[in-house]
């Protein structure tokens, strides 16, 4: 490609570092360190990376990365063939800090236009000055990147809109043309049934139906639920909070217990949430378990075991955990929207293509009727299911068709000129 990558992203840091500075002043130091290493650090098989690098800015976290080298470097002749791609994981969290942080960012006083972000009036309350004025991080970065990339094609489109653009909607919409959604990869190692160290009985797609139903004997005795092979078993695995739909998931348990399965929930996060899992336990405790907390090999074990995987997020820039239940021959049911939308493709009986059921009302009602189709194909059409989970596991999920994605937006990223 004929220049070098330089991938920022923030650090796990230590607990006393986290208190000895400032949110805001870590991530600006992370952006210079960014910026400097390659003039100052024998990287690769180089001496040094020189000034010939495309950044990869992750989040609000590295996104002054692009303003440094337009506003500190390129203008004394530094960097001028660098280039800056931004990549978006979740548009929400966006680095907004009071507008009287702004010189301790070390920009010039001529660039604040480049951060400066002013709240609608409906959203003042708690803002940091009286018009709702503030320097949004992320709204900079992607303000003068030269590309910006999504974690899938579906996601790049809702934040060009009020519903998904978190107020910088405006901002994406003119960088349009630069905007790419590319859907994330997994690692088909660390996830791949037929050599996964945490199952008790290892499968592909050439035995799939033995697999599974031994997963799945395996997880009801632990989980001291009735074994029976052929109670389906839904899984949710996700953090406990608003984004994740698992309220919807709870809002819709009376009726998927009436359905005669069994429903194990995985996730952590807020309080309430958290003591619903709890509630759903003990008020079904013939039919349903709620793991509160994160455990790994659990994760994996559900996935192999599960008929059917529920992810009623309201919003999700890609998910990867309907990517792992396809992988491991488990139904995905999701919301319409971001990364499931791409990446799972509702279930059509007329030429027997798809690997799951999509809804587009992210409320209960949506999720219990795209899980009753769920349910009936898998009880009364069983090789039309058996179809869906095969396809799910032929499915390619790697990174290799991602990478090959991304190798084009750098090429494209250094075609044109450096946008600031």
């Amino acid at each position: 490609m004929g220049a070098a990558l330089c991938y920022v992203c923030w650090p796990m840091l230590t607990p006393s570092f986290h208190l000895l500075l400032p949110f805001q002043f870590r991530f600006m130091l992370l952006c210079l360190a960014g910026t400097e290493a390659p003039l100052q650090l024998p990287l690769g098989e180089k001496e040094l990376y020189g000034q010939d690098c495309v950044f990869i800015a992750n989040d609000w976290h590295a996104a002054l990365v692009p303003v440094y080298l337009a506003a500190k470097y390129r203008p004394h002749g530094v960097y001028t063939n660098a280039r800056s791609i931004m990549a978006i994981h979740n548009l929400r969290h966006q680095g907004v800090f009071p507008p009287s942080t702004y010189p301790e960012l070390g920009l010039p006083s001529e660039w604040y236009g480049a951060l400066e972000y002013q709240y609608p009036p409906h959203l003042r309350q708690g803002s940091y000055a009286e018009e709702g004025r503030s320097v949004n991080t992320l709204k900079a970065g992607l303000t003068v990147a030269d590309r910006i990339v999504t974690v899938s094609p579906g996601y790049s489109d809702e934040i060009k809109t009020w519903l998904g653009g978190w107020g910088l909607e405006g901002t994406l919409m003119d960088r349009g043309p630069v905007v790419n959604g590319i859907v994330n990869g997994i690692d088909t190692e660390e996830w791949n049934p037929a050599v996964d160290k945490f199952l008790p009985h290892e499968y592909d797609v050439t035995n799939f139906k033995e697999g599974k139903r031994a997963c799945k004997k395996a997880l009801q005795e632990e989980l001291d639920l009735p074994v029976n092979p052929d109670i389906p078993l839904i899984a949710f695995i996700g953090r406990l909070d608003y984004q994740k739909g698992a309220d919807i998931v709870l809002q819709a348990a009376p009726w998927l217990m009436s359905q005669g399965v069994q429903l194990v929930c995985l996730g952590t996060g807020s309080a309430d949430l958290e003591n619903g899992l709890r509630w759903l336990e003990a008020a079904y405790k013939d039919q349903a378990r709620g793991w509160v907390g994160f455990n790994v090999a659990m994760s994996h074990k559900l996935t192999a075991a599960a008929d059917i995987l529920l992810m009623p997020s309201r919003f999700e820039p890609c998910g990867l955990n309907q990517l792992y239940a396809m992988k491991y021959g488990t139904a995905p049911v999701a919301h319409a929207t971001g990364g499931l939308k791409d990446t799972v493709i509702t279930f059509n009986p007329d030429d027997q293509s798809g690997t799951g059921w999509t809804f587009d009302h992210c409320d209960a009602t949506g999720l219990m009727h795209a899980t009753g189709l769920a349910l009936r194909t898998l009880r009364d059409y069983p090789q039309d299911f058996e179809g869906i989970q095969r396809r799910g596991m032929e499915r390619d999920s790697s990174w290799n068709g991602a990478a090959e994605q991304y190798e084009q937006v750098f090429e494209w990223a250094l075609i044109d000129k450096p946008w600031a």
